[in-house]
């Protein structure tokens, strides 16, 4: 499987952009790479592709500066064309197995899914990663749906692929997931809404590496 040295501890999922207030968006993105986050996803499901397109394209290069890859969330196309380094579809979107066709082997591709069937069909579908939640209730994505931790352990025991916990995760609860043995965690508002991104950044940083060395 290609991808195999990509960083899934600290994964960013951007909030919902607002082009009004793009400065204060751009900045908070810099102050979580600088509190260092491992992956960053652009999800920005209601912008015109246009929007989308050049968001992304500054969103590939300030994140690239730090060495730190660019996912985009469902759009294909826009992946392909910023050549970003991977791209991550749900349930809804188009099916893993074509978008792996269509990207081709070396982009990471992740996939969510919230049982043990939908995991195993990923992986045999060529993701290189696993997004799987709601984990927990989360104000982000009302209609994510929630799933038991244990079967979040199910689905770490049956692939063989890196699992992302995702959806409400906190600087509280996520001690739930590490003693789960995940291979990282996907937040949103946990830094993105804190007082200080950058510290929050950090913080979870921190936790995460902590627990990866007690693996």
């Amino acid at each position: 499987m290609a991808n195999q040295n990509v960083d899934y501890r600290v994964y960013l999922v951007t909030e919902n952009y607002d082009s009004g207030h793009h400065n204060q968006y751009m900045k908070k993105i810099k102050e979580a790479l600088d509190g260092g986050i491992s992956l960053l996803q652009l999800r920005a499901k209601h912008e015109s592709s246009k929007v989308f397109y050049e968001l992304a394209k500054e969103l590939r290069d300030t994140a690239a500066s730090y060495h730190v890859p660019l996912i985009i969330n469902d759009r294909v196309d826009i992946a392909l064309a910023l050549d970003a380094d991977g791209i991550h579809v749900g349930q809804d979107d188009l099916p893993a197995s074509i978008v792996r066709e269509i990207i081709g082997p070396d982009k990471i591709l992740g996939v969510s899914c919230s049982t043990v069937e939908e995991a195993v069909k990923a992986e045999q579908d060529g993701a290189d990663y696993l997004g799987v939640g709601s984990v927990f209730r989360t104000k982000t994505k009302g209609d994510a749906t929630l799933i038991e931790l244990d079967e979040l352990t199910r689905i770490k025991e049956k692939v063989s692929i890196p699992v992302v916990a995702i959806g409400g995760i906190t600087q509280d609860n996520v001690k739930e997931l590490l003693d789960r043995n995940v291979d990282g965690v996907a937040v949103v508002s946990a830094i993105l809404s804190q007082t200080d991104v950058k510290k929050a950044a950090e913080k979870l940083n921190d936790k995460m590496k902590k627990a990866g060395s007690l693996l």
